[in-house]
């Protein structure tokens, strides 16, 4: 596999974990969805678009205490939840 596929899929697996970190906490996922606008029953089509899931790094980005904690539930640091949005946004 060429490298650009190992780091964009690394990146993906990377966001669909912070992605699943957002939507473990009932609170937490209810402000993405207010947020975003995205819609429940869209968040599943949607989660396997590089564009989404760099969105979702992007989200957290905006507010540093949830991408800290979620790099830390993740055992990552937060730059490399940066890096993978990043790696994404030139998918």
């Amino acid at each position: 596999m060429p490298p650009d596929e190992t780091n964009t899929e690394a990146a993906a697996t990377l966001a669909l974990g912070a992605l699943s970190w957002v939507v473990a906490d009932s609170e937490r996922a209810r402000r993405f969805l207010d947020i975003t606008g995205i819609a429940p029953e869209t968040l599943r089509e949607r989660a396997n678009t590089p564009s989404f899931l760099a969105a979702t790094i992007g989200y957290l980005e905006n507010h540093e205490p949830d991408l800290i904690a979620c790099a830390e539930a993740l055992a990552v640091a937060p730059e490399d939840l940066t890096r993978a949005r990043r790696t994404l946004e030139t998918r």
